[in-house]
């Protein structure tokens, strides 16, 4: 009888803590047993890989991935569902992903939202997933669901965009979310851009004649960020020093405000996004219409403020790195980038352009080939720290014996694949485009393993698992940097403390 269900032998396993040359068992789809380094290749196992040295980590933890949402900015449509979009994810080494669960201004209930969202990933996903709830409309009714939301339902964050007609809230419904959030232990993610401020200069470029798609980089002036980040970081403040998450943050001097209050000890958590560590400005000015593909919000900044995001990464600004995967056509007049092109406007109207990039199959591999920081920080930052950010450690994001889902990712050894370039024929989404084209990377998963079952065998028939394999996550509290003992020492927001 078989002692175990799967065996990883001679690899080296990377944790964000350490290093080390071990063999990897799995039953019942959990991680059993770490032994040293080829000591269980002969192991009674129904399955054995050999990793022949090179590195196994956690599989990537994604917590913001865009799929299968309601049009809210115009034209464009999702060009991923679940099934397609976490297809991709496993190809690309990524075992859990938490996507949204969009409520519109016209709705009331988010638990609507939530149970909305919820019947399209069912059976349809290959990896596991969870939900936050993006919050549009903070009526009483919709404040008052946040109990059941964290208690019932699983579901511990939610999020607040500061700009975007469809989803800006004003300052005083910030605070509402803020302080309703606090109370059930809600982590709140914000999307920080000043709304008034891109109105503004977008009409004055339109009044200039100014429409191709790298006026969307003008229109999102780097002042937009830094202004917007200093004010939710102040309303945190404000709110008993409410946790808050500073979501795809791009510019420098966001990152430093950003810094400057963790250093003061506010719990202040931020994210970044691969687009800011492998694109720049430069590449919204294209020839026609090719800028498009990569107009995303906030934009890609200069090459001094990639530099800038980088130092962010390795030096704990950011906790995480996610993809903000939010995928669109780009040869598409009907549903994708092109349908604010016209005869009037042949490079479209860049205030027009669906806003968001495809990346959830490359966010590990183009970092991981870039190596600009330590592997053990790689993963805190791709899968560690967002399984605890959003209450999922240590089950996702940790190889601990007894406690760990078997989620992991076994990469090629070192070398073995050489310099190759990154076409969008290589990957799974349902996407004709990647921004990506023709980057030089090194490795890529070789192995995707979610929960004991080999998902993802890149030399043996590439996409392994089965639709539907994926489970809905239910998630506890944050337990970053153990946020929500602070709040409680801190006690509940009084006004007479004000």
């Amino acid at each position: 009888m078989d002692e175990y269900d799967l065996v990883i032998t001679n690899g080296v396993c990377v944790t964000a803590a350490d290093i080390a040359p071990l063999d990897i068992a799995i039953r019942d789809e959990k991680i059993v047993l770490l032994a040293p380094s080829g000591s269980m290749s002969k192991a009674r196992a129904k399955q054995i890989i050999d990793a022949e040295g090179g590195y196994v980590m956690p599989g990537g933890v994604d917590c913001h991935v865009h799929l299968q949402e309601p049009s809210m900015f115009g034209k464009g449509t999702s060009a991923d569902n679940f099934e397609t979009g976490t297809r991709s994810a496993i190809a690309g080494g990524t075992t859990t992903i938490v996507a949204f669960a969009p409520q519109q201004k016209h709705l009331e209930s988010v638990l609507t939202a939530l149970t909305n969202t919820q019947a399209l990933a069912l059976n349809n996903s290959y990896c596991d997933y969870g939900f936050h709830v993006l919050v549009a409309n903070p009526c009483e009714r919709a404040l008052s669901e946040f109990e059941q939301l964290a208690s019932v339902e699983g579901v511990t964050s939610l999020k607040i965009y500061m700009t975007y007609e469809a989803l800006q809230l004003r300052d005083n419904e910030i605070l509402s979310v803020l302080l309703a959030a606090r109370r059930n232990h809600i982590l709140t993610m914000i999307h920080a851009e000043n709304g008034d401020v891109l109105s503004w200069l977008t009409e004055r470029l339109e009044a200039a004649g100014l429409f191709a798609p790298k006026y969307h980089g003008h229109s999102h002036a780097p002042v937009l960020e830094s202004e917007a980040t200093n004010r939710a970081i102040a309303l945190s403040s404000l709110v008993a020093d409410t946790p808050i998450l500073l979501v795809h943050v791009s510019e420098p001097g966001a990152a430093q405000r950003i810094r400057a209050a963790q250093t003061a000890g506010q719990p202040i958590f931020a994210e970044t996004c691969p687009q800011y560590l492998f694109l720049t400005r430069d590449d919204l000015d294209q020839p026609g219409f090719e800028g498009a593909k990569c107009v995303c919000a906030p934009p890609p900044r200069d090459a001094e403020g990639q530099k800038a995001i980088w130092r962010g990464l390795r030096n704990g600004t950011f906790a995480v790195l996610s993809s903000d995967h939010c995928p669109f056509l780009f040869d598409d007049a009907v549903r994708g980038k092109k349908t604010c092109i016209s005869d009037e406007f042949p490079v479209g109207k860049f205030r027009h352009i669906p806003n968001g990039l495809p990346g959830i199959e490359t966010r590990l591999p183009l970092t991981f080939s870039a190596r600009g920081m330590e592997l053990s920080r790689f993963v805190e930052v791709t899968a560690t720290n967002a399984a605890k950010l959003y209450g999922l450690y240590p089950r996702k994001g940790a190889i601990i014996p007894g406690v760990s889902d078997a989620d992991l990712v076994v990469w090629y050894p070192e070398g073995r694949l050489g310099d190759f370039a990154l076409t969008n024929g290589l990957l799974h989404h349902d996407v004709d485009y990647t921004p990506y084209e023709g980057r030089m990377l090194n490795n890529w998963p070789r192995y995707t393993i979610l929960r004991g079952k080999i998902v993802w065998d890149r030399d043996g028939g590439g996409i392994v698992g089965e639709k539907g394999y994926g489970q809905f996550l239910k998630r506890q509290e944050s337990s970053l940097n153990g946020m929500w003992r602070t709040v409680e020492e801190e006690g509940p927001f009084d006004l007479e403390k004000l």
